[in-house]
C-alpha cells in the first residue's frame, strides 16, 4: 500500500522543487518506487519529478478540476510505495472564490487526499518565529495535518538548535535541517525554474540534492511521516475530448508548456500525437487533422521563428483546410508579430491578427474561466474551459472575433478573449479542464 505526503511552505522560493527532488531521488535508490504530483498549474515542475523518479508527473488542481478527476489523476500512484505531492505558493494560499473543488491551494488537495505535509522552513533572520509561523500553519485548518518540518538554509549550529528548540517546545517534529548550500540550487527564469529538458546537468544536480540531504534528513522519519494511502478508483476519468483523431504537436525549446495530463488524455481517448519542431523548421504532420501549438518561451526564439519560412507557410499551409489552435506563446506565433525583449520587432506567421511585445513586460496571471463564443478544436461554443494564463507580454493588436467570454477566479471579465479567424484559434490561457 503506497504512502502519501504533501511538500509545502509558508511561502514560494523556500525549497519545495529542491527537497522533493531530492527525496525523490534518494528514495529512489533505496529501490522504493516514487510517484510525484504537482499541486497547482506549473508546467515545469512535473519534468523535473520525471527526471527525479522516473516516471511521468502530472499536475492536480482544485480550482480546476473536480474530485473525480482529482482522484482519477493520482489513482497512477497505486503501484508506488511512497506518493510526493510538491505544492505551490504558500500551504493556504489559493484564490478568494472557490473553483470546482476548492480555491487551488495546496491545502485542498492534501485535506481531499488525507496526505499529511511536510512544511520547509526557511528560517533566514528569524529564529523562534519560525516555530510560531508552523504553529499557525498547523493550526489554521483541521483537516489539514502536519507531519514534521524541514528546514532548509540554516546560517549555524547555534541557529538551527535555537530553532529547533522552538519547534519542540511547540510538538512539532523537525526531520532535518539543511545549511546553506549553493551547488545544489536550480536556476530560474522570469517564469519559474528553467525546464529541465534545458538543462544538461540536470542529472548531477538531482543527484547532489539528494545527497545533501540524505546527509541533513532524516529519510527514514520522512517516510514514516507519510500516510498510508488506498487508492480509491474514480467513477469517471477526465472529461476530455481530443482536439482531433491526429494531433500535429508543436514540440521544442520554443513550444513546450502543455499539461502532461491533457496529452496522456488526449491518447487515452484515441488519438495520436505527432510532434514537429519549429525551430528546426519543420512543417505539421501532413496526415494530422489538427495542429496545436503550446505555449513555452517564443520570444526568446522569435527570430529564429521568423526565419523559419520553411514552418511558416507549411503552418499557413496547413490552416487552409484544417483547424489550427495556440495557447499563450503558441497563440503569439499565429498572430502577425511579436516584439521581443529587446525591442526588435518579428514577423509570425499571420494566421491571426494578434501582435504582442516583450519589450515592455506586463505580467498576466492568474486562473481562467472561459465560454466559448465559437467552437475550437475539441470544445463546441458554449463549453466552459478552465485554465491558467502566465506572461509578461504586452497586447499592441487583438482584432480579430474573440473566441470566448473570459473571466478571472473572481469572476470580473477580462479583455484577453482569445481570437478566432477562419480555421485558427487561439488563447492566451493553457487549458486544464472542461466544466463537466
Amino acid at each position: 500500500m503506497p504512502a502519501g505526503l504533501v511538500i509545502s511552505a509558508p511561502a514560494s522560493g523556500v525549497g519545495k522543487t529542491t527537497l522533493t527532488l531530492a527525496l525523490a531521488r534518494a528514495w529512489r535508490d533505496r529501490g522504493l518506487r516514487v510517484q510525484c504530483f504537482k499541486s497547482g498549474p506549473d508546467y515545469i515542475d512535473p519534468a523535473f519529478h520525471a527526471a527525479a523518479t522516473g516516471r511521468a508527473s502530472v499536475n492536480v488542481d482544485s480550482w480546476a478540476m473536480d474530485r473525480a478527476t482529482i482522484a482519477h489523476l493520482v489513482g497512477r500512484g497505486a503501484d508506488a510505495d511512497i506518493v510526493l505531492a510538491e505544492g505551490s505558493m504558500g500551504l493556504f494560499d489559493g484564490v478568494a472564490t472557490r473553483g470546482v473543488s476548492g480555491t487551488g491551494a495546496t491545502a485542498d488537495v492534501a485535506e481531499m487526499m488525507r496526505w499529511p505535509v511536510l512544511l520547509v522552513i526557511d528560517p533566514s533572520g528569524q529564529a523562534q518565529t519560525a516555530a510560531a509561523i508552523a504553529a499557525g500553519l498547523r493550526d489554521y485548518r483541521a483537516g489539514v495535518r502536519l507531519a514534521g518540518v524541514v528546514l532548509n538554509r540554516v546560517a549555524s549550529p547555534r541557529h538551527e538548535d535555537l530553532v529547533r528548540r522552538a519547534l519542540s517546545d511547540a510538538g512539532i517534529a523537525v526531520l532535518g535541517a539543511l545549511p546553506r548550500h549553493a551547488e545544489i540550487s536550480l536556476p530560474k527564469r522570469h517564469l519559474g525554474l528553467v525546464q529541465a529538458e534545458e538543462q544538461a546537468e540536470i542529472g548531477g544536480l538531482i543527484g547532489e540534492a539528494a545527497r545533501f540531504v540524505s546527509e541533513h534528513v532524516d529519510l527514514d522519519a520522512v517516510l514514516r511521516s507519510a500516510a498510508a494511502w488506498s487508492p480509491q478508483t474514480a467513477a469517471n476519468g477526465l472529461n476530455v475530448t481530443p482536439p482531433g483523431q491526429r494531433i500535429a504537436l508543436a514540440r521544442d525549446a520554443a513550444f513546450s508548456f502543455v499539461y502532461p495530463h491533457m496529452l496522456e488524455a488526449w491518447r487515452d481517448a484515441g488519438a495520436a500525437i505527432v510532434t514537429f519542431s519549429p525551430l528546426a523548421d519543420e512543417v505539421p504532420d501532413a496526415g494530422a487533422d489538427v495542429c496545436w501549438l503550446p505555449g513555452g518561451y517564443p520570444e526568446l526564439h522569435a527570430g529564429q521563428l521568423a526565419a523559419n519560412t520553411r514552418f511558416r507557410s507549411g503552418l499557413r499551409a496547413f490552416a487552409e483546410t484544417r483547424p489550427v489552435h495556440g495557447e499563450c506563446g503558441g497563440y503569439m506565433v499565429l498572430g502577425t508579430a511579436l516584439t521581443d525583449a529587446d525591442g526588435a520587432r518579428h514577423e509570425m506567421t499571420g494566421l491571426l491578427g494578434l501582435e504582442t511585445s516583450f519589450a515592455k513586460r506586463r505580467m498576466h496571471l492568474g486562473y481562467r474561466l472561459a465560454e466559448l463564443s465559437a467552437p475550437m478544436p475539441g470544445h463546441r461554443a458554449g463549453a466552459r474551459l478552465r485554465g491558467h494564463e502566465f506572461h509578461y507580454s504586452t497586447i499592441i493588436a487583438q482584432p480579430d472575433a474573440a473566441l470566448a467570454v473570459v473571466r478571472d477566479a473572481t469572476g470580473a471579465v477580462i479583455a484577453e478573449t482569445g481570437s478566432r479567424r477562419d480555421r485558427a484559434t487561439g488563447t492566451f490561457f493553457h487549458l486544464i479542464a472542461e466544466d463537466r
